[in-house]
């Protein structure tokens, strides 16, 4: 089983991004997650771009959707919505095939968030027939040094392993007709 951890924070020492590597470090010996953290380079999204094929970085981002079986995503809140680095990311895929059927499950790494939250799951129920509204791990480390959010997760280790399990098993179901 292969999962993109899909990091919605441009920021180099992101929480979110830390998050993600730390639930990664958790995973079953049976899942590979990868994380994805380059939502930053990604150039604005214009259709006249997408006329000309997508840029590289666009067409990596792209390509590892396509690949993975399923993506975790956890993204922080600006002004009480999406980044918009991380909006710009979506709207690159919105004309592709690789959001559609993909399933979609989110993490969240703080204790607040909640209209950035129902701004996404406006967002990917929108783009995606397989996002999962039942599916969410939150564990609040938005305090917490990128460098000490792994050992600050250990405590939650059999949470974070029953998310995960749940979430190979929403990936492994077959998509709703």
């Amino acid at each position: 089983m292969n999962i993109l951890a899909l990091s919605g924070s441009p920021r180099r020492a992101s929480v979110n991004t830390a998050f993600l590597r730390a639930i990664a470090a958790l995973a079953p010996p049976d899942m590979e997650v990868e994380v994805f953290d380059g939502i930053a380079q990604l150039p604005v999204f214009s259709p006249d771009l997408e006329t000309q094929g997508r840029p590289a970085p666009v067409t990596d981002f792209a390509d590892r959707i396509a690949r993975c079986d399923g993506v975790i995503i956890a993204c922080p809140e600006y002004v009480r919505g999406l980044p918009g680095g991380f909006k710009n990311g979506i709207d690159w895929l919105v004309s592709g095939e690789e959001l559609i059927t993909k399933p979609i499950a989110l993490a969240h790494a703080s204790h607040r968030g909640d209209d950035m939250l129902d701004a996404l799951r406006l967002v990917l129920s929108t783009v995606s027939t397989r996002f999962s509204t039942e599916l969410f791990l939150r564990i609040p480390v938005a305090n917490v040094a990128p460098h000490d959010i792994s050992a600050h997760l250990e405590p939650h280790r059999d949470e974070i392993t029953a998310y995960l399990d749940t979430f190979a098993t929403y990936c492994q179901d077959p998509a709703p007709q």
